[in-house]
């Protein structure tokens, strides 16, 4: 009895699920599936799909590996004739985007769906973004992985171990160290750098990524003693970017860039004499002005990154790396920088600069140069795209430009026309529409006549 009940409900069981079953198009198979690099303007996604059943969808889904507010991916939706064979390519033109950073890992896979509605995706797959003209070598050290292709193995170890050493003293003053492993690309000079990434300034020396965990720098053998400092300003940036990554605020540019020139170790001469001289002179800038983007002015600009170290260096020194760091996760956590100020030292912008100016010897700040109340600015967060511009790129200028924009002409013509022009314009204009307006009567009358004697 049981194994005719069994063979019943075997029966049954077959008639009433199997054709679902038996029908469903197997998923397509995806072969040639590359990316093809033109770095660093394009980079072009192809495949071939085959199915049992004709293919009417064709999905591209692609993104990068990096640090975002959220799951980001792109969807490109390339041409195709439908068919059980199809050929599909897209070109993700980075003119265009903007250019991702070399050594940038890029995530592509196919979405695909048949007549039957069957679906399927592909694996994964991954490509480096990165120039093949340059034949790359590699060394690494903890969290440290250094790629050249320029210069011997002592030139290389000889970065890798200033970039260590940083690292090191990083931690020890500020807090500050890798969670993840960082790359850097040294490019010859200056020149290949700027080659390989687009739309970047013609003075930039270094760039730093810290969503990517990436510096690029370009070094010279004969231009080491710079380089070493540059590839440990930029390797700060990165640290800061990371432990303060957040969609809800920023660090002020005078903390970023104080804590990457503090990295560096003392100021140089000319940086300390400038100080100074500025310090005597009392034509030191406010601390709320370096709050946003440095000057393009040189002499500012340098003057900028001098007393950003000296107002970091006032931080660390007096209160410990310890409330560096709480000052730093604070501006992570969504607050402003008077409020982080506020919370860990008991001042805001301006009491810091009170401070800072005593203890560097300074005259007092000009009571015309107390600032009002001002609203704080609310950041939403946002979801930055793929191919967007990086969420934190901070150049290490050799030359900074002056400012191209030019004062008024106070001898420059009116804008209007002459009075007496207008006047005359107007008249014709009301005697244009006299003779108009007589013209009309007179045609009236006329037609107004002929009417009546019709009547008549």
């Amino acid at each position: 009895m049981r194994v005719k009940t069994f063979l019943v409900f075997s029966l049954f069981f077959s008639l009433a699920y199997p054709w679902s079953l038996a029908t469903a198009a197997p998923p397509s198979d995806v072969t040639q599936n590359q990316a093809n690099l033109d770095f660093p303007n394009t980079i072009t996604f192809q495949a071939t799909i085959e199915s049992t059943a004709a293919i009417n969808s064709v999905v591209l889904e692609y993104g990068t590996r990096q640090l975002t507010c959220g799951e980001v991916i792109a969807r490109a939706f390339p041409q195709f004739a439908p068919g059980q064979t199809v050929q599909a390519e897209w070109t993700w033109d980075m003119r265009q985007s903007g250019s991702l950073p070399p050594g940038t890992t890029i995530w592509w896979r196919w979405r695909s769906t048949d007549s039957t509605g069957q679906e399927t995706v592909s694996s994964e797959q991954t490509v480096t973004w990165l120039d093949s003209q340059h034949n790359w070598k590699s060394i690494t050290d903890d969290h440290l992985r250094l790629h050249w292709y320029s210069g011997d193995n002592a030139f290389a170890q000889d970065l890798l171990t200033t970039a260590t050493d940083g690292l090191a003293r990083l931690k020890n003053d500020t807090g500050l160290a890798p969670d993840q492993p960082i790359d850097l690309y040294i490019y010859a000079n200056t020149f290949d750098m700027r080659e390989a990434i687009l739309y970047e300034p013609g003075w930039t020396g270094g760039l730093a990524f810290p969503e990517h965990n990436i510096v690029i720098i370009g070094i010279s053998e004969t231009d080491l003693d710079w380089g070493r400092k540059a590839e440990v300003h930029e390797l700060t940036h990165v640290l800061v970017g990371h432990l303060t990554f957040s969609c809800l605020g920023g660090v002020p540019t005078w903390l970023n860039e104080g804590l990457a020139v503090y990295s560096e170790g003392e100021l140089d001469p000319g940086s300390q004499s400038q100080l100074d001289a500025a310090i005597r002179d009392n034509t030191l800038l406010s601390v709320r002005s370096l709050s946003s983007g440095f000057s393009e002015v040189p002499d500012k600009a340098y003057l900028s990154y001098s007393q950003s170290y000296s107002i970091v260096k006032f931080l660390i020194e007096t209160y410990g790396q310890g409330e560096m760091t709480t000052l730093l996760t604070t501006l992570r956590d969504g607050a402003s920088i008077d409020e982080a100020l506020l919370k860990v030292h008991g001042f805001n912008v301006e009491g810091l600069e009170d401070e800072w100016r005593r203890a560097i010897g300074a005259p007092p700040r000009a009571v015309s140069a107390l600032s009002t109340v001002q609203p704080t600015p609310t950041f939403v967060p946002t979801i930055v795209p793929v191919s967007g511009a990086p969420l934190a790129i901070t150049p290490t200028p050799l030359v900074v430009p002056t400012s191209s924009t030019s004062g008024g002409d106070d001898s420059a013509p009116p804008s209007g026309p002459p009075l007496t022009l207008t006047l005359a314009l107007l008249g014709v204009c009301c005697l244009l529409l006299l003779v108009l307006g007589v013209f009309a009567l007179g045609v009236l009358a006329f037609a107004q006549n002929r009417k009546g004697g019709k009547n008549a």
